[in-house]
Protein backbone atom coordinates (compact mmCIF):
# COMPACT_ATOMS: atom_id res chain seq x y z
CA UNK A 1 0.00 0.00 0.00
CA UNK A 2 2.80 2.41 0.88
CA UNK A 3 4.51 1.75 -2.45
CA UNK A 4 1.25 2.46 -4.27
CA UNK A 5 0.84 5.78 -2.45
CA UNK A 6 4.46 6.76 -3.04
CA UNK A 7 4.07 5.92 -6.71
CA UNK A 8 0.90 8.03 -6.83
CA UNK A 9 2.72 11.09 -5.43
CA UNK A 10 5.75 10.76 -7.71
CA UNK A 11 3.61 10.03 -10.77
CA UNK A 12 1.39 13.01 -10.01
CA UNK A 13 4.36 15.39 -9.77
CA UNK A 14 5.91 13.86 -12.88
CA UNK A 15 2.66 14.27 -14.79
CA UNK A 16 2.40 17.89 -13.65
CA UNK A 17 5.90 18.66 -14.92
CA UNK A 18 5.24 16.85 -18.22
CA UNK A 19 2.01 18.73 -18.85
CA UNK A 20 3.60 22.12 -18.15
CA UNK A 21 7.02 21.58 -19.72
CA UNK A 22 6.27 19.46 -22.78
CA UNK A 23 2.54 19.55 -23.44
CA UNK A 24 2.47 23.30 -22.68
CA UNK A 25 -0.84 22.99 -20.87
CA UNK A 26 -1.85 25.93 -18.68
CA UNK A 27 -0.80 25.40 -15.05
CA UNK A 28 -4.39 25.57 -13.73
CA UNK A 29 -5.57 22.62 -15.84
CA UNK A 30 -2.27 20.79 -15.34
CA UNK A 31 -2.62 20.96 -11.56
CA UNK A 32 -6.20 19.67 -11.72
CA UNK A 33 -5.24 16.77 -13.99
CA UNK A 34 -2.25 15.86 -11.79
CA UNK A 35 -4.44 16.01 -8.67
CA UNK A 36 -7.03 13.67 -10.16
CA UNK A 37 -4.25 11.34 -11.30
CA UNK A 38 -2.91 11.16 -7.72
CA UNK A 39 -6.38 10.20 -6.46
CA UNK A 40 -6.88 7.51 -9.08
CA UNK A 41 -3.40 5.99 -8.69
CA UNK A 42 -3.73 6.03 -4.90
CA UNK A 43 -6.88 3.92 -5.17
CA UNK A 44 -9.45 6.52 -4.11
CA UNK A 45 -13.06 5.66 -5.00
CA UNK A 46 -13.89 7.47 -8.21
CA UNK A 47 -17.07 8.92 -6.73
CA UNK A 48 -15.01 10.68 -4.03
CA UNK A 49 -12.49 12.37 -6.32
CA UNK A 50 -14.78 15.15 -7.57
CA UNK A 51 -15.70 15.94 -3.97
CA UNK A 52 -12.02 16.32 -3.06
CA UNK A 53 -11.53 18.69 -6.01
CA UNK A 54 -14.44 20.84 -4.84
CA UNK A 55 -13.33 20.81 -1.19
CA UNK A 56 -9.74 21.68 -2.05
CA UNK A 57 -10.68 24.49 -4.40
CA UNK A 58 -13.31 26.02 -2.11
CA UNK A 59 -11.30 25.70 1.09
CA UNK A 60 -8.28 27.38 -0.42
CA UNK A 61 -9.97 30.19 -2.31
CA UNK A 62 -12.24 31.25 0.54
CA UNK A 63 -9.35 33.33 1.89
CA UNK A 64 -6.96 33.77 -1.01
CA UNK A 65 -9.37 35.07 -3.64
CA UNK A 66 -10.37 37.97 -1.41
CA UNK A 67 -6.81 38.94 -0.42
CA UNK A 68 -5.33 38.66 -3.93
CA UNK A 69 -8.27 40.50 -5.51
CA UNK A 70 -8.13 43.39 -3.03
CA UNK A 71 -4.34 43.56 -3.22
CA UNK A 72 -4.43 43.71 -7.03
CA UNK A 73 -6.93 46.60 -7.07
CA UNK A 74 -4.95 48.52 -4.46
CA UNK A 75 -1.75 48.11 -6.46
CA UNK A 76 -3.44 49.19 -9.70
CA UNK A 77 -4.66 52.45 -8.18
CA UNK A 78 -1.23 53.12 -6.68
CA UNK A 79 0.39 52.44 -10.05
CA UNK A 80 -1.96 54.58 -12.15
CA UNK A 81 -1.70 57.54 -9.76
CA UNK A 82 2.07 57.79 -10.10
CA UNK A 83 2.66 56.59 -6.53
CA UNK A 84 5.45 54.24 -7.63
CA UNK A 85 7.32 57.05 -9.37
CA UNK A 86 6.88 59.27 -6.32
CA UNK A 87 8.47 56.59 -4.12
CA UNK A 88 11.36 56.16 -6.55
CA UNK A 89 12.13 59.89 -6.65
CA UNK A 90 11.96 60.24 -2.89
CA UNK A 91 14.20 57.29 -2.09
CA UNK A 92 16.81 58.26 -4.67
CA UNK A 93 16.87 61.84 -3.42
CA UNK A 94 17.55 60.60 0.11
CA UNK A 95 20.24 58.08 -0.85
CA UNK A 96 22.01 60.25 -3.41
CA UNK A 97 23.86 59.19 -6.55
CA UNK A 98 26.71 57.51 -4.64
CA UNK A 99 24.39 55.12 -2.81
CA UNK A 100 21.79 54.86 -5.56
CA UNK A 101 22.11 51.06 -5.72
CA UNK A 102 20.94 50.84 -2.10
CA UNK A 103 18.12 53.20 -2.92
CA UNK A 104 16.99 51.00 -5.81
CA UNK A 105 16.90 47.97 -3.50
CA UNK A 106 14.70 49.87 -1.03
CA UNK A 107 12.43 51.03 -3.85
CA UNK A 108 12.00 47.47 -5.11
CA UNK A 109 11.38 46.16 -1.61
CA UNK A 110 8.60 48.69 -0.96
CA UNK A 111 7.00 48.85 -4.40
CA UNK A 112 6.43 45.10 -4.75
CA UNK A 113 4.25 45.00 -1.62
CA UNK A 114 1.20 46.28 -3.53
CA UNK A 115 2.37 45.76 -7.15
CA UNK A 116 3.17 42.53 -9.03
CA UNK A 117 6.85 41.84 -9.78
CA UNK A 118 6.72 42.32 -13.55
CA UNK A 119 4.62 45.49 -13.28
CA UNK A 120 7.00 47.05 -10.74
CA UNK A 121 10.00 46.06 -12.84
CA UNK A 122 8.70 47.58 -16.09
CA UNK A 123 7.55 50.75 -14.33
CA UNK A 124 10.88 51.34 -12.58
CA UNK A 125 13.27 50.50 -15.41
CA UNK A 126 13.22 54.12 -16.70
CA UNK A 127 14.64 55.14 -13.30
CA UNK A 128 17.43 52.57 -13.70
CA UNK A 129 18.09 53.78 -17.26
CA UNK A 130 18.32 57.38 -16.10
CA UNK A 131 20.86 56.48 -13.41
CA UNK A 132 23.02 54.55 -15.88
CA UNK A 133 22.99 57.38 -18.42
CA UNK A 134 23.88 59.92 -15.74
CA UNK A 135 26.79 57.96 -14.22
CA UNK A 136 27.99 55.93 -17.20
CA UNK A 137 28.31 52.83 -15.02
CA UNK A 138 26.89 49.41 -15.86
CA UNK A 139 23.11 49.08 -15.83
CA UNK A 140 23.53 46.05 -13.56
CA UNK A 141 24.90 48.20 -10.73
CA UNK A 142 21.42 49.68 -10.29
CA UNK A 143 19.25 47.01 -11.90
CA UNK A 144 20.34 44.03 -9.81
CA UNK A 145 19.51 45.76 -6.47
CA UNK A 146 16.10 46.72 -7.86
CA UNK A 147 15.45 43.14 -8.97
CA UNK A 148 16.58 41.78 -5.60
CA UNK A 149 14.21 44.07 -3.71
CA UNK A 150 11.29 43.25 -6.01
CA UNK A 151 11.89 39.49 -5.93
CA UNK A 152 12.26 39.24 -2.16
CA UNK A 153 9.06 41.11 -1.44
CA UNK A 154 7.19 39.26 -4.20
CA UNK A 155 8.00 35.88 -2.66
CA UNK A 156 8.38 36.69 1.06
CA UNK A 157 5.91 39.35 2.16
CA UNK A 158 2.07 39.30 2.01
CA UNK A 159 -0.23 40.47 0.52
CA UNK A 160 1.63 39.31 -2.61
CA UNK A 161 -0.08 36.12 -3.87
CA UNK A 162 2.70 33.54 -3.33
CA UNK A 163 3.23 33.82 0.43
CA UNK A 164 -0.51 34.38 0.98
CA UNK A 165 -1.32 31.12 -0.82
CA UNK A 166 1.35 29.12 1.01
CA UNK A 167 0.33 30.60 4.36
CA UNK A 168 -3.27 29.55 3.77
CA UNK A 169 -2.31 25.99 2.82
CA UNK A 170 -0.01 25.61 5.84
CA UNK A 171 -2.35 27.43 8.23
CA UNK A 172 0.18 30.19 8.97
CA UNK A 173 -0.79 33.60 10.32
CA UNK A 174 -0.16 36.42 7.83
CA UNK A 175 1.14 38.74 10.53
CA UNK A 176 3.82 36.22 11.48
CA UNK A 177 4.67 35.72 7.80
CA UNK A 178 5.08 39.48 7.30
CA UNK A 179 7.40 39.62 10.32
CA UNK A 180 9.67 36.68 9.47
CA UNK A 181 9.51 37.45 5.74
CA UNK A 182 10.89 40.92 6.46
CA UNK A 183 13.56 39.60 8.83
CA UNK A 184 14.74 37.01 6.30
CA UNK A 185 14.21 39.21 3.26
CA UNK A 186 16.29 42.21 4.27
CA UNK A 187 19.67 40.41 4.51
CA UNK A 188 18.85 38.40 1.38
CA UNK A 189 18.09 41.58 -0.57
CA UNK A 190 21.25 43.31 0.71
CA UNK A 191 23.60 40.48 -0.23
CA UNK A 192 21.98 39.67 -3.59
CA UNK A 193 21.28 43.33 -4.37
CA UNK A 194 23.79 46.11 -3.70
CA UNK A 195 26.67 43.79 -2.76
CA UNK A 196 26.35 41.34 -5.66
CA UNK A 197 25.22 44.16 -7.98
CA UNK A 198 28.46 46.06 -7.39
CA UNK A 199 30.48 42.91 -8.15
CA UNK A 200 28.63 41.85 -11.31
CA UNK A 201 28.42 45.46 -12.51
CA UNK A 202 32.22 45.45 -12.73
CA UNK A 203 32.23 42.15 -14.67
CA UNK A 204 29.44 42.85 -17.17
CA UNK A 205 28.92 46.28 -18.70
CA UNK A 206 25.57 47.09 -20.29
CA UNK A 207 23.96 50.38 -21.23
CA UNK A 208 20.42 51.70 -21.11
CA UNK A 209 18.25 50.88 -24.11
CA UNK A 210 14.97 52.44 -25.16
CA UNK A 211 11.62 50.70 -25.55
CA UNK A 212 8.58 52.32 -27.01
CA UNK A 213 6.37 50.72 -24.37
CA UNK A 214 8.42 51.92 -21.37
CA UNK A 215 6.33 53.54 -18.68
CA UNK A 216 6.51 57.32 -18.60
CA UNK A 217 6.47 59.31 -15.40
CA UNK A 218 3.05 60.91 -14.76
CA UNK A 219 2.85 64.70 -14.99
CA UNK A 220 1.85 65.14 -11.34
CA UNK A 221 2.92 62.84 -8.53
CA UNK A 222 1.16 62.20 -5.23
CA UNK A 223 2.75 62.96 -1.87
CA UNK A 224 5.46 60.46 -1.02
CA UNK A 225 4.54 60.39 2.65
CA UNK A 226 0.94 59.64 1.69
CA UNK A 227 2.02 56.76 -0.54
CA UNK A 228 4.20 55.31 2.25
CA UNK A 229 1.27 55.65 4.65
CA UNK A 230 -1.17 53.95 2.28
CA UNK A 231 1.16 50.97 1.79
CA UNK A 232 2.11 50.66 5.44
CA UNK A 233 -1.36 51.14 6.93
CA UNK A 234 -2.90 47.74 6.03
CA UNK A 235 0.33 45.95 7.00
CA UNK A 236 0.29 47.71 10.36
CA UNK A 237 -3.33 46.73 10.98
CA UNK A 238 -2.58 43.09 10.15
CA UNK A 239 0.41 43.07 12.51
CA UNK A 240 -1.73 44.56 15.30
CA UNK A 241 -4.31 41.84 14.73
CA UNK A 242 -1.57 39.21 15.01
CA UNK A 243 -0.18 40.72 18.21
CA UNK A 244 -3.64 40.70 19.82
CA UNK A 245 -4.75 37.25 18.68
CA UNK A 246 -1.45 35.44 19.32
CA UNK A 247 -1.09 36.49 22.95
CA UNK A 248 1.91 38.77 22.40
CA UNK A 249 0.01 41.48 24.26
CA UNK A 250 -1.71 40.79 27.62
CA UNK A 251 -5.48 40.36 27.38
CA UNK A 252 -6.08 43.20 29.85
CA UNK A 253 -3.69 45.59 28.07
CA UNK A 254 -6.65 47.37 26.46
CA UNK A 255 -10.41 47.24 26.93
CA UNK A 256 -12.31 44.32 25.45
CA UNK A 257 -14.29 46.52 23.05
CA UNK A 258 -11.20 48.23 21.62
CA UNK A 259 -9.44 44.87 21.40
CA UNK A 260 -12.34 43.39 19.42
CA UNK A 261 -12.42 46.41 17.10
CA UNK A 262 -8.66 46.22 16.42
CA UNK A 263 -8.87 42.49 15.75
CA UNK A 264 -11.75 43.12 13.32
CA UNK A 265 -10.11 45.93 11.32
CA UNK A 266 -6.78 44.08 11.42
CA UNK A 267 -8.16 41.06 9.60
CA UNK A 268 -6.56 41.02 6.11
CA UNK A 269 -9.98 41.31 4.44
CA UNK A 270 -10.99 44.45 6.34
CA UNK A 271 -7.49 46.00 6.34
CA UNK A 272 -7.24 45.73 2.56
CA UNK A 273 -10.79 47.00 2.01
CA UNK A 274 -9.92 50.06 4.11
CA UNK A 275 -6.67 50.54 2.14
CA UNK A 276 -8.57 50.34 -1.15
CA UNK A 277 -11.16 52.89 -0.05
CA UNK A 278 -8.46 55.28 1.13
CA UNK A 279 -6.48 54.89 -2.10
CA UNK A 280 -9.68 55.25 -4.14
CA UNK A 281 -10.38 58.62 -2.52
CA UNK A 282 -6.91 60.05 -1.82
CA UNK A 283 -5.17 58.97 -5.04
CA UNK A 284 -8.28 59.03 -7.21
CA UNK A 285 -11.32 61.16 -6.41
CA UNK A 286 -9.34 63.91 -4.65
CA UNK A 287 -6.96 64.09 -7.63
CA UNK A 288 -9.81 64.54 -10.10
CA UNK A 289 -10.04 60.96 -11.36
CA UNK A 290 -13.64 60.03 -12.15
CA UNK A 291 -15.31 57.05 -10.44
CA UNK A 292 -15.75 55.46 -13.88
CA UNK A 293 -11.99 55.63 -14.55
CA UNK A 294 -11.23 54.17 -11.11
CA UNK A 295 -13.66 51.34 -11.74
CA UNK A 296 -11.96 50.57 -15.07
CA UNK A 297 -8.52 50.56 -13.41
CA UNK A 298 -9.73 48.22 -10.65
CA UNK A 299 -11.53 45.91 -13.07
CA UNK A 300 -8.51 45.65 -15.36
CA UNK A 301 -6.31 44.67 -12.41
CA UNK A 302 -8.45 41.59 -11.73
CA UNK A 303 -7.40 39.99 -15.05
CA UNK A 304 -3.93 38.81 -13.97
CA UNK A 305 -5.21 38.30 -10.43
CA UNK A 306 -7.79 35.83 -11.74
CA UNK A 307 -5.09 33.60 -13.24
CA UNK A 308 -3.16 33.54 -9.97
CA UNK A 309 -6.33 32.81 -7.98
CA UNK A 310 -7.25 29.84 -10.18
CA UNK A 311 -3.74 28.35 -10.08
CA UNK A 312 -3.69 28.76 -6.32
CA UNK A 313 -7.06 27.06 -6.01
CA UNK A 314 -5.83 24.16 -8.13
CA UNK A 315 -2.84 23.90 -5.80
CA UNK A 316 -5.32 23.56 -2.94
CA UNK A 317 -6.94 20.70 -4.86
CA UNK A 318 -3.55 18.95 -5.13
CA UNK A 319 -3.04 19.30 -1.38
CA UNK A 320 -6.57 18.02 -0.65
CA UNK A 321 -6.08 15.00 -2.90
CA UNK A 322 -2.85 14.11 -1.09
CA UNK A 323 -4.73 14.32 2.21
CA UNK A 324 -7.87 12.42 1.20
CA UNK A 325 -5.96 9.64 -0.57
CA UNK A 326 -3.64 9.10 2.40
CA UNK A 327 -0.60 9.69 0.19
CA UNK A 328 0.33 12.86 2.02
CA UNK A 329 0.21 11.18 5.42
CA UNK A 330 2.33 8.31 4.16
CA UNK A 331 4.91 10.71 2.73
CA UNK A 332 4.99 12.70 5.97
CA UNK A 333 5.46 9.55 8.07
CA UNK A 334 8.27 8.32 5.81
CA UNK A 335 10.15 11.64 5.95
CA UNK A 336 9.64 11.87 9.70
CA UNK A 337 11.03 8.35 10.04
CA UNK A 338 14.10 9.35 8.04
CA UNK A 339 14.63 12.29 10.37
CA UNK A 340 14.34 14.91 7.61
CA UNK A 341 13.47 18.37 8.88
CA UNK A 342 10.27 19.86 7.51
CA UNK A 343 12.21 23.05 6.74
CA UNK A 344 14.79 21.21 4.64
CA UNK A 345 12.08 19.23 2.86
CA UNK A 346 10.08 22.40 2.16
CA UNK A 347 13.08 24.20 0.65
CA UNK A 348 14.41 21.28 -1.42
CA UNK A 349 11.04 20.18 -2.80
CA UNK A 350 10.18 23.74 -3.85
CA UNK A 351 13.62 24.28 -5.39
CA UNK A 352 13.45 21.10 -7.47
CA UNK A 353 9.99 21.89 -8.84
CA UNK A 354 11.02 25.48 -9.53
CA UNK A 355 14.16 24.46 -11.44
CA UNK A 356 12.31 21.86 -13.49
CA UNK A 357 9.27 23.88 -14.61
CA UNK A 358 10.19 27.54 -14.06
CA UNK A 359 7.13 29.00 -12.37
CA UNK A 360 7.77 30.09 -8.78
CA UNK A 361 4.02 30.16 -8.08
CA UNK A 362 3.48 26.57 -9.22
CA UNK A 363 6.54 25.46 -7.24
CA UNK A 364 5.31 27.18 -4.07
CA UNK A 365 1.76 25.83 -4.32
CA UNK A 366 2.85 22.26 -5.09
CA UNK A 367 5.50 22.15 -2.35
CA UNK A 368 3.08 23.71 0.15
CA UNK A 369 0.65 20.85 -0.48
CA UNK A 370 3.39 18.33 0.21
CA UNK A 371 4.68 20.18 3.28
CA UNK A 372 1.18 20.63 4.76
CA UNK A 373 1.05 16.92 5.52
CA UNK A 374 4.29 17.16 7.48
CA UNK A 375 2.81 20.02 9.48
CA UNK A 376 -0.24 17.92 10.22
CA UNK A 377 1.95 15.12 11.58
CA UNK A 378 3.94 17.20 14.06
CA UNK A 379 3.71 20.02 16.56
CA UNK A 380 4.51 23.32 14.93
CA UNK A 381 4.11 26.71 16.59
CA UNK A 382 2.56 29.62 14.66
CA UNK A 383 6.06 31.02 14.17
CA UNK A 384 7.28 27.64 12.85
CA UNK A 385 4.53 27.67 10.24
CA UNK A 386 5.48 31.20 9.19
CA UNK A 387 9.12 30.14 8.86
CA UNK A 388 8.04 27.17 6.72
CA UNK A 389 6.28 29.63 4.40
CA UNK A 390 9.55 31.54 3.94
CA UNK A 391 11.51 28.28 3.49
CA UNK A 392 9.18 27.43 0.61
CA UNK A 393 9.40 30.99 -0.73
CA UNK A 394 13.19 30.78 -0.68
CA UNK A 395 13.16 27.56 -2.69
CA UNK A 396 10.88 29.20 -5.25
CA UNK A 397 13.51 31.84 -6.04
CA UNK A 398 16.43 29.56 -6.82
CA UNK A 399 18.13 29.24 -10.22
CA UNK A 400 15.76 31.17 -12.47
CA UNK A 401 16.81 30.18 -15.98
CA UNK A 402 15.48 29.80 -19.55
CA UNK A 403 12.17 28.17 -18.55
CA UNK A 404 11.19 31.19 -16.43
CA UNK A 405 9.50 34.21 -18.05
CA UNK A 406 11.36 36.48 -15.61
CA UNK A 407 14.66 35.37 -17.15
CA UNK A 408 13.64 36.67 -20.57
CA UNK A 409 12.09 39.85 -19.18
CA UNK A 410 15.41 40.74 -17.54
CA UNK A 411 17.38 39.74 -20.63
CA UNK A 412 15.22 42.00 -22.83
CA UNK A 413 15.27 45.09 -20.65
CA UNK A 414 18.99 44.88 -19.84
CA UNK A 415 20.07 43.95 -23.36
CA UNK A 416 21.95 40.88 -22.08
CA UNK A 417 22.86 37.66 -23.83
CA UNK A 418 21.63 34.38 -22.37
CA UNK A 419 25.06 33.72 -20.89
CA UNK A 420 25.22 37.17 -19.29
CA UNK A 421 21.69 36.77 -17.89
CA UNK A 422 22.71 33.46 -16.33
CA UNK A 423 25.77 35.10 -14.75
CA UNK A 424 23.76 38.00 -13.33
CA UNK A 425 20.02 37.34 -12.86
CA UNK A 426 20.29 33.58 -12.28
CA UNK A 427 23.11 33.94 -9.77
CA UNK A 428 21.21 36.73 -8.01
CA UNK A 429 18.08 34.58 -7.58
CA UNK A 430 20.19 31.74 -6.22
CA UNK A 431 21.86 34.05 -3.68
CA UNK A 432 18.40 35.23 -2.61
CA UNK A 433 17.23 31.66 -2.16
CA UNK A 434 20.22 30.44 -0.17
CA UNK A 435 20.44 33.56 2.00
CA UNK A 436 16.71 33.48 2.67
CA UNK A 437 16.78 29.83 3.70
CA UNK A 438 19.85 30.39 5.91
CA UNK A 439 17.96 33.23 7.61
CA UNK A 440 15.01 30.87 8.20
CA UNK A 441 17.25 28.34 9.96
CA UNK A 442 18.83 31.07 12.11
CA UNK A 443 15.44 32.53 12.99
CA UNK A 444 14.23 29.06 13.93
CA UNK A 445 17.06 28.83 16.46
CA UNK A 446 16.36 32.32 17.84
CA UNK A 447 12.57 32.63 17.88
Amino acid sequence: MELQLLFAVLAGIGLLLFLILFAKIQAFIALLIASIAVGLLAGMPVDKIAGSVQTGMGGTLGFIAVVVGLGSMFGAILESSGGVHALAKSVLNKFGEKNASWGMMVIGFIVCIPVFFDVGFVMLMPVVYALQQKTGKSLLLYGIPLLAGLAVTHCFIPPTPGPVAVAEILGANLGHVILVGTLAGIPAAIIAGPIFGRYIGQKIYCEAITFADSEQEPATLPSTSMVFALIGFPLFLILVNTALTSGLLPADYISADIRSLLIFIGHPFVALIIANLLAWYILGIRKGVSPKELMEISTKSLGPAGVIILITGAGGVFKQMLTDSGAGTMLAESLTGLGMSAFVFAFISTALIRILQGSSTVAMITAAGLTANLVGMGTYTPMDKALLVIAISSGALILSHVNDSGFWLVSKYFGLSEKQTLRSWTVMTTILALTGFTAVILLKLIL
